[in-house]
């Protein structure tokens, strides 16, 4: 997969809070990743899945979206499920993982404390998430997983909230090329709270595959 897409640095300060972050888990956690974490990439792909931030002992610990946490147990076999990944994943990133006609990314590329990102901090990285959309020439779809991503993918297009609502299942429209679809997070808090099933979940990438297709 090609990986020459534009990322922040390693030790990037367009946002102090999350620099302050990632010196302090360099200092806990020396063996970590610590950085911002670069999007898996194959920008040839027609479905680009962005999430919210990377996790501080996932994302930010094997410097892989989604990989050593909750999210990315529930994100991995679904994908492979629906024929969006081949091999196999491991928590700790070192597997055949490799991902099919598909992309995924982050909406804030540095892990936030307490995995919330401020406005400011998704506002500085839009760039970032803009490069990635705009390098993917053949992108049909964008799924958001969670409020959060939506928004940021929105402002990336220069569009109004307003004309944009969020909510599980709601497709946009957002050029003759490109459609958004929303889906909860697959957070463990979503899951063990049963606001996002594996059944909706799935759901979500069903649509997807049909899409793709049409």
């Amino acid at each position: 997969m090609s990986n020459k897409l534009k990322e922040p640095s390693r030790n990037c300060s367009r946002c102090s809070r999350l620099k302050k972050f990632r010196i302090e888990n360099r200092k806990k956690y020396p063996s970590w990743f610590n950085a911002p974490v670069p999007s898996i990439l194959n920008n040839n792909s027609e479905l680009l899945i962005v999430g919210l931030a990377p996790g501080v002992t996932g994302a930010n610990r094997t410097g892989r979206p989604f990989t050593g946490d909750h999210a990315g147990l529930i994100l991995f076999s679904t994908l492979k499920k629906f024929g969006f990944s081949r091999g196999f994943y491991k928590e700790n990133g070192f597997d055949s993982l490799e991902l099919d006609n598909c992309s995924i990314t982050n909406a804030v590329r540095c892990v936030p404390p307490k995995n919330l990102p401020n406005t400011s901090e998704i506002k500085n990285c839009e760039i970032f998430l803009q490069k990635t959309i705009n390098e993917h020439k053949n992108l049909k779809l964008i799924i958001a997983l969670g409020l959060i991503s939506h928004k940021s993918i929105v402002s990336s297009f220069g569009f109004k909230q307003k004309d944009f609502k969020f909510g599980h299942k709601n497709k946009h429209r957002i050029n003759q090329n490109i459609t958004l679809i929303d889906s909860y997070h697959c957070s463990r808090y979503n899951t063990n709270t049963r606001r996002l099933t594996q059944d909706m979940f799935d759901e979500i990438f069903r649509e997807t595959k049909i899409a793709l297709k049409n």
